[in-house]
């Protein structure tokens, strides 16, 4: 009876009939989570290029729209503190000391605001966009530039459309299989990972309803 008991004993240390199963079951965490990461950060680099053309496009259409912004001037005043005779109208605001400087000069809101010209660029820049991107995400800045202009016409600014403060979500559950890959590491992958802040700049055309693209 001992014999036996010691040869079932020994056969069953030497049986490897289900390792190759239990390495299968280590190894596909892992596996799976190299092929998803792949399909999720190229999906990742694609929606980045395409934010990159949106914010571009959105600069491109509020440089000739009205501003989205409160309080963005529709013209170029003069300066007050001049000596002598005052520039006259017509003169371009490079020549120095003839265009104001409104407010601080730099005007700064987001395409929350509720006026056309934020309904627009919204309109044509959202189908570009990562998925749960808000209106709250693009914001519009407009800079006073001395090189721009002349006094008594259009105000001109530098015109910035930028995205910001947004977190891409995956759209696979990359934390957990990390979580499993790394036998309960929480901290491996978050299912989410903060997007690139991008911008875009043009100078300001007339600000008014311009033709457009």
């Amino acid at each position: 009876m001992k014999q036996i008991i010691k040869y079932r004993l020994a056969r069953f240390a030497q049986d490897q009939s289900g390792a190759t199963l239990v390495e299968l079951a280590i190894l596909i965490p892992t596996l799976l989570l190299l092929v998803m990461g792949a399909i999720e950060f190229g999906r990742f680099g694609y929606n980045e290029a395409m934010a990159q053309k949106a914010t571009e496009l959105a600069a491109r259409t509020a440089a000739v729209r009205p501003a989205v912004c409160d309080d963005v001037p529709e013209t170029f005043g003069p300066v007050t503190d001049t000596t002598g005779e005052p520039p006259r109208f017509g003169t371009l605001c490079r020549a120095g000391n003839v265009c104001a400087t409104p407010g601080s000069g730099e005007f700064t809101c987001t395409l929350a605001e509720s006026n056309a010209s934020a309904d627009e660029i919204w309109q044509t820049i959202a189908p570009l966009l990562p998925r749960g991107l808000e209106r709250g995400n693009i914001q519009m800045r407009y800079t006073h530039d001395d090189r721009l202009g002349f006094l008594g016409g259009p105000y001109t600014p530098i015109v910035t459309a930028e995205l910001v403060q947004f977190d891409f979500q995956f759209i696979t559950p990359l934390g957990l299989l990390a979580n499993l890959a790394t036998f309960g590491d929480d901290s491996a992958i978050a299912n989410t990972i903060r997007f690139p802040n991008m911008s875009a700049s043009l100078p300001g055309e007339d600000l008014g309803q311009g033709p457009g693209l």
